[in-house]
């Protein structure tokens, strides 16, 4: 086993078969006991600054580099763990900072019990020593965000950054925020974290971060730590609401980033947050009041963005599914490129007359059928009302033949199906699709696809994967749920399959409809990138759920011809896409390998 067994973890882990139920706690301790492909801690530490990388940063700081105000609340917290907070402060290569510790144990009668000096006598000789530590002693205990709060007020910084009383930060943490702050205008910024254990003998569960992304933020609070603000933001979002206990940084999360002009992630590993019992980085179960607020907070950014949803706590602690209902009875428009393949094509159909939505229309466009069985079924489709069948009478090309069928068809929206796609796993994929499409902020949303034997084909598709673009967990089984879950909760993504792919008409024809140059591969990639320059999201969303019997109608890239056409392909998307690719998918972490599709550490 990767961890000691405990009395407390075997208590855990009883708490959490009781939760999650014997199969789902197995697929999960499963998942949690296989080896990382490349072992966390020393890729971390071969990776962090060294002392020369420091040296050089105290001694060239970034000019005009703003004061970066440090907001510590603390109350009654071990000597140990705050003076290791303290020294991780003061280690700093940045050096125009200052510490603002808001004391909400100040006024009370320690306890007789405990053993080490008070905050207040800490924080007081630190600040003693250091004239850039501040120590707030309040009159009562206000809790996590009302101590928050008076600790911003008395901030002097341009910027605040939040860190929690028992936790650490890298030595080049502030250095790196400023350069962001300097070269990208930031007003808010986050970094990548992990978590380390009580004794800081072990640093391990790295949360590797995408950069701005308001579905996973819906679904999970990814931001965290190490979170900097500019003051003058905190100031308009109204800072920590002290009604949201447990969830109070989620909230003022979302109401900062709503009105954030410029938010940047750091692509570094600088905030460590440590791990004891009753902490909810290792005990998830020890605040269960704080995942009822996370649900709250979701709800007010839904709210304030005048979207219509409602939020359900997920059985992973800590994530979420927003239900995006849909709006009116507006017509879906079902796009099928077909040729021959029969079986197929009728499962794909009388899965969509199966499904709850009723208000649809499924074109079919026929390219190149042979089979008398094909036609056969043809003829019985017609006497549907509710499908047109259409001729492409050129060779096959993949993005014309659709173009070719959206211009028969009626829909406001646009669903681009395969038709070797089943959605015969539940009823209301369709619904689901349509309801986030919805949304005016989104332009394109894909499905989570799986072959036949329940693996997963496609659960989003990242930028400069394989060398081009792939989908992600690709034959992971569909029990799991992959790294921070990612496989199964809502996020925007760079791409998305159009295997199963849905759009707005409206959209459809601000980007001109499918790269023609592109006959097979990477056409919706592009397609979706098109769509995103425009300020559209691209919105994965695994709760549609359908099954892939992938390239079934065309068979394998295998004849010289093929492979041709494939490398030109691959060119044109190189050559069109060239700064992204240098650059890296922006939904995606530069630390994360590109080689593999399960988020392993990029070596």
């Amino acid at each position: 086993m990767r961890f000691p067994v405990t009395p407390y973890k075997i208590k855990k882990g009883f708490l959490y078969w009781k939760h999650f139920g014997t199969k789902e706690f197995f697929n999960r301790l499963m998942e949690r006991m296989e080896p990382d492909e490349v072992p966390y801690e020393p890729w971390f530490r071969a990776r962090k600054a060294d002392d020369e990388t420091l040296k050089k940063q105290r001694a060239k700081q970034p000019p005009q580099g703003p004061l970066i105000s440090v907001v510590v609340p603390a109350y009654k917290t071990p000597e140990r763990y705050f003076t290791q907070m303290i020294a991780s402060v003061r280690a700093q290569s940045y050096e125009n900072w200052e510490l603002v510790i808001a004391d909400g144990g100040a006024s009370e009668e320690p306890d007789s019990a405990e053993k080490g000096k008070t905050v207040k006598e800490m924080a007081e000789h630190e600040a003693r020593e250091d004239s850039r530590i501040r120590y707030l002693p309040l009159e009562e205990n206000y809790g996590i965000a009302g101590n928050t709060n008076r600790a911003m007020e008395a901030a002097y910084g341009e910027y605040l950054a939040f860190l929690d009383h028992d936790d650490v930060i890298e030595p080049d943490a502030l250095y790196e925020l400023a350069e962001a702050i300097l070269s990208q205008h930031a007003d808010m910024l986050y970094t990548d974290e992990d978590k380390i254990s009580a004794d800081r003998s072990r640093y391990y569960q790295p949360h590797l971060k995408p950069e701005f992304n308001l579905d996973l933020l819906r679904s999970n609070n990814y931001i965290t730590h190490f979170l900097c603000v500019k003051k003058k933001l905190a100031e308009e979002a109204g800072g920590f609401d002290e009604e949201m206990n447990g969830a109070q940084d989620y909230d003022f999360i979302f109401r900062c980033a709503e009105k954030a002009r410029r938010i940047v992630r750091v692509p570094r590993i600088l905030y460590h947050w440590r791990t004891h019992e009753t902490s909810t980085a290792d005990n998830p179960m020890s605040k269960m009041y704080a995942y009822e607020a996370g649900q709250r907070a979701i709800e007010g950014n839904l709210t304030r963005m005048g979207h219509t949803g409602t939020v359900e706590m997920l059985k992973d602690y800590g994530f979420y599914r927003v239900r995006y209902p849909v709006s009116g009875n507006p017509k879906v428009s079902v796009i099928i490129p077909n040729k021959d393949q029969t079986e197929a094509l009728t499962d794909c159909v009388n899965a969509l007359f199966m499904q709850d939505y009723d208000n649809i229309e499924v074109i079919i466009v026929e390219n190149g059928s042979t089979e008398r069985a094909t036609f056969e079924y043809y003829r019985l489709l017609s006497e549907n009302p509710r499908v047109k069948l259409v001729r492409w009478k050129k060779s096959f090309n993949y993005s014309a033949i659709n173009n070719y069928g959206v211009r028969y068809s009626t829909g406001e929206y646009l669903l681009f199906l395969n038709n070797d796609v089943r959605g015969t796993i539940s009823q209301d994929w369709l619904k689901e699709m349509l309801g986030v499409c919805q949304r005016e902020d989104v332009g394109i949303v894909g499905a989570k696809l799986y072959y036949p034997d329940n693996r997963i084909q496609s659960a989003g598709i990242v930028i400069g994967m394989g060398g081009v673009a792939g989908s992600m967990f690709v034959d992971l089984p569909r029990s799991r749920s992959g790294y921070m879950h990612k496989a199964s909760i809502m996020q925007d993504m760079s791409a998305v399959t159009a295997a199963c792919m849905m759009c707005r008409r409206k959209v459809f024809r601000e980007v001109g409809g499918f790269t023609e140059d592109l006959a097979v591969a990477f056409n919706d990639v592009d397609f979706c990138l098109r769509v995103g320059q425009r300020g559209y999201r691209i919105v994965y969303d695994p709760f549609a759920e359908l099954y892939h019997d992938e390239s079934r109608t065309r068979g394998p890239e295998d004849s010289p011809e093929k492979l041709r056409r494939f490398q030109n392909e691959i060119e044109y998307f190189r050559t069109h896409w060239t700064e992204l690719l240098k650059s890296g998918d922006p939904l995606y972490n530069p630390n994360l390998s590109v080689k593999k599709w399960n988020y392993s550490l990029r070596v």
